[in-house]
């Protein structure tokens, strides 16, 4: 039954899935602009996707916004959870196919954190932009026997995940995802660059973020580890850090849009 909710046009999961990849892809494109903001020195600031709710919360209409993330994002993680669970794409059951679907509950995890976070924000019951959370669960693993291992694994995992996002910037498999024909061969192309360079960024991003968290693991000290704000942080402190970040700024940008492409053109369900 599942199966055939998915595969109909109007299914209801559909709809929730695409209106999740929007959410997200505001979210990100958020983050994208304040850090390109920061990189030309006209205020802005290097952030996460909780700070990127906070600076939502703040515009007019600001809780409605977030409501309505809030509802997109619950929909991203119950189309996760159905491709974890249901395997709608087929991913198998060998290792490769595992290890992705394991990828979907691990990014389930992470989002309905998010939308927890703007349900909160949105009712005026949260926000608070002081605590680190990503310090905070690092040390209390730590804290564990064999806390180490665990967390230098976390990071080798994210730096692979990176890895796997450069391959899919630089193959055919975000093309075979969308349906682009109602466009011209010049609309595709540049729709398909724009994927392409969001998703290399985010993989940026996620190289740091692992190799913050192999260091926390070595160095016994959780304060080593960085989520995205760190990220963006440490690029805009190397040699040309302004370029670095406006780069990497513009493909975050570049990701939302992918995103929104993603609502509009992805074949949902299929190979």
């Amino acid at each position: 039954m599942t199966q055939q909710l998915i595969h109909h046009p109007s299914s209801w999961i559909e709809r929730l899935a695409r209106f999740g990849y929007i959410s997200k892809g505001v979210v990100y494109a958020i983050v994208g602009f304040l850090a390109l903001q920061a990189a030309v020195g006209s205020g802005g600031k290097t952030t996460d996707s909780q700070g990127a709710l906070q600076e939502i919360v703040k515009q007019p209409f600001g809780q409605i916004l977030l409501a309505l993330i809030a509802i997109g994002l619950l929909g991203y993680v119950i189309w996760r959870f159905v491709e974890a669970i249901k395997d709608p794409e087929n991913k198998g059951t060998d290792a490769k196919g595992l290890a992705q679907r394991i990828g979907y509950v691990i990014n389930d995890l992470i989002y309905a954190g998010l939308a927890f976070t703007a349900i909160k924000l949105a009712l005026g019951t949260g926000g608070n932009s002081n605590s680190n959370s990503t310090q905070d669960w690092t040390a209390r693993i730590l804290s564990q026997p064999f806390g180490q291992w665990l967390i230098g694994t976390v990071g080798a995992f994210i730096i692979g995940f990176a890895f796997y996002q450069f391959y899919q910037a630089f193959s055919n498999n975000i093309r075979k995802r969308l349906n682009l024909t109602e466009l011209s061969n010049a609309e595709r192309k540049w729709v398909m660059t724009i994927c392409r360079f969001g998703v290399a960024a985010r993989g940026v991003v996620f190289c740091i973020i692992g190799w913050f968290l192999i260091q926390a693991a070595t160095q016994y000290d959780p304060t080593q580890a960085g989520g995205l704000d760190r990220a963006l942080q440490t690029l805009a402190q190397q040699p040309y850090g302004p370029w670095l970040l406006g780069i990497v700024a513009l493909g975050l940008i570049a990701y939302g849009v992918y995103m929104v492409v993603q609502a509009r053109y992805s074949q949902l369900g299929t190979n």
